[in-house]
């Protein structure tokens, strides 16, 4: 056999093999081995804790919410339907506001500083999973969909601003919708964890996946050159 074919046969079992411990190590991965759960849900777990921990803009919020106390509101909002109507009555009446729902309309008026601070009162309590809180506040509805309801309201009450010219106000009332409210929705029952808790296990994810991903690409280049494809850049 000739040097060459030798080397071709030499590629093409390096190769397999490398693609072999490529499968073995992928069938590992998404085997339930961490503590229940597979690999892929182990870190989409680590990496959605540290987002949310990131993510957490309440307390700044609050701070900016101070200057809009003693600022009243007065206004009609119109929801999706009566039911929603009558739960964001529950929310503006728990913030110190005159709520009153007529079909899908609820009127409104109160202290815009208040009711901002209610909310994010709600979603400091829903950031760490404390859903009964809102519970227990509400009536015994369920935090999340309490959480929704808050929601629902400051799109409603952005545009109702809007039309009377409260241009800053409802900003300020997006604002607190998207990173307070939507975030701690989407975030709900994750526990939040900062990135210099777990570093470590970060910084390991990361260069496996760089590793484990120029390991395949090698492992499959050996295979194509066993077989006589001379791939080229």
């Amino acid at each position: 056999m000739s040097t060459h074919g030798k080397n071709k046969k030499g590629k093409m079992a390096v190769g397999s093999v490398m693609v072999l411990v490529f499968l073995a190590v992928l069938i590992a991965f998404f085997s339930p081995i961490f503590n229940g759960h597979n690999g892929l849900d182990y870190l989409d777990s680590l990496y959605n804790s540290i987002s949310k921990n990131s993510a957490y803009y309440i307390p700044d919020l609050n701070k900016q919410a101070a200057k809009y106390d003693g600022t009243k509101l007065d206004t009609t909002i119109t929801l999706a339907d009566a039911e929603t109507a009558a739960r964001a009555a529950l929310l503006f009446a728990g913030a110190g506001a005159q709520a009153t729902a007529s079909g899908d309309k609820l009127k409104v008026s109160g202290d815009l500083g208040k009711l901002l601070a209610s909310t994010l009162a709600d979603t400091e309590s829903m950031y760490h999973n404390q859903g009964k809180k809102l519970s227990a506040r509400y009536q015994g509805k369920d935090g999340k969909l309490m959480l929704y309801t808050w929601w629902s309201s400051y799109t409603a009450l952005e545009k109702a601003l809007n039309r009377q010219k409260n241009f800053a106000q409802a900003k300020f009332v997006k604002l607190v919708q998207a990173k307070a409210v939507e975030m701690t929705y989407n975030y709900y029952g994750i526990q939040p964890q900062s990135i210099g808790e777990r570093w470590l296990i970060v910084a390991i994810s990361l260069l496996f996946y760089v590793v484990y991903t120029l390991w395949y690409g090698f492992g499959v280049m050996y295979m194509f050159e066993g077989a006589g494809y001379q791939l080229e850049h």
